[in-house]
């Protein structure tokens, strides 16, 4: 999931110099709602981990 967040934010960086802008605002979107949504499943995850009585990492 990061890894695709990744990737759009270097579409997004690679469209904004070569001056798309309409794809350059959607890709850095999508970024950060991937990167939002990999954050979140990662605490959660480490919730869920904890809750089971292994250490957090």
């Amino acid at each position: 999931m990061l890894g695709w967040a990744l990737t759009f934010l270097i579409v997004a960086l690679v469209a904004a110099v070569l001056g798309f802008g309409g794809i350059a605002g959607a890709s850095a979107s999508i970024a950060q709602i991937l990167f939002f949504v990999f954050v979140l499943l990662f605490i959660v995850a480490m919730v869920a981990r904890a809750v089971r009585g292994k250490p957090p990492l």
